[in-house]
C-alpha cells in the first residue's frame, strides 16, 4: 500500500475521532460563547478532513488497479463518516439546536442514538482491519512475486555465465585445433625434408663408392 495514503490515512482517522467527541459535547454545552468556539473548530475540522479524503482520493488513483480498488473501498467508508459527522455538525449549528439538545437530554432515545453511532464506527473500524487484512496479503504476494522475479534473473544471470564460459572454451578448442594442424604440416614438411636428404646423402655415397672402385680397377689393371 501506498505510504502517502497510509499518512492521510492515520490523519484522518485521528481528526474524525477528535471531531466526533466534540460533536457530543457540544451537543450538551449550552455556554453559547464557548458553543460557538466549538463550532468554529469543527468547522474548520470539517474543512482539513474534505482535504485529506480529496487526497487520498488522488493519491488512491494513481496507484495500480489491484492496489487502487482497495483503497477505493477504504475512501468510500472514510467518505460515509464525513458525511455523517457534517450531519451532526449542521444539526448543532441548526436553529433548534439547543432546543434539541434539551430534548434529547430529557429523551431516552439519546442513548439509542449514541449506541447506533458507536456500532457503525465499530462496524467502520471492522472494516478498516480487513481492508488493512487484504493489504498485507497483497503486500506479501508481491513481496512473493519479486522474490521470484529476482530468483528468475539470478538464474538468467547464472545461465548467461556459462554460455559465455562454454563459448570461450569452443574457441580455446578450435585454436587448439589449429595449432595441431600446423603443427602436422610443420612436421610433415620435416619429413620431407628428411626424405629428400636421405636421398641426396645416399646418392653422395654412391657416387664416391663408384669413383673409389673405378681408380681400384684402374690401378689394378695398370
Amino acid at each position: 500500500m501506498s505510504e502517502v495514503f497510509e499518512g492521510y490515512e492515520r490523519q484522518y482517522c485521528d481528526l474524525s475521532a477528535n471531531l466526533s467527541r466534540k460533536c457530543s459535547s457540544t451537543s450538551h454545552n449550552f455556554d453559547r460563547e464557548q458553543k460557538q468556539q466549538k463550532i468554529s473548530e469543527i468547522k474548520a475540522g470539517l474543512d482539513d478532513a474534505d482535504v485529506l479524503i480529496r487526497k487520498m482520493d488522488l493519491e488512491a488513483r494513481s496507484l495500480q488497479p489491484s492496489v487502487k480498488a482497495m483503497l477505493l473501498a477504504k475512501l468510500r467508508e472514510y467518505k460515509s463518516d464525513l458525511n455523517n459527522l457534517k450531519k451532526e455538525f449542521k444539526r448543532l449549528t441548526s436553529p433548534t439546536a439547543d432546543q434539541a439538545a434539551r430534548e434529547d437530554l430529557l429523551n431516552t432515545g439519546t442513548a439509542d442514538a449514541h449506541l447506533a453511532s458507536a456500532d457503525q464506527r465499530e462496524r467502520l473500524t471492522m472494516s478498516v482491519e480487513r481492508i488493512n487484512d487484504s493489504s498485507d496479503r497483497i503486500r506479501e504476494s508481491r513481496r512473493t512475486i519479486l522474490e521470484t522475479e529476482e530468483l528468475g534473473v539470478s538464474i538468467l544471470q547464472d545461465l548467461h555465465q556459462q554460455r559465455e564460459t562454454l563459448l570461450n572454451s569452443h574457441k580455446k578448442l578450435h585454436g587448439i585445433d589449429d595449432a595441431i594442424d600446423k603443427s602436422k604440416k610443420v612436421l610433415t614438411t620435416m619429413s620431407r625434408r628428411i626424405t629428400r636428404n636421405k636421398w641426396i646423402i645416399g646418392s653422395v655415397i654412391g657416387a664416391l663408392v663408384l669413383a673409389i672402385v673405378i681408380i681400384l680397377s684402374y690401378k689394378l689393371s695398370h
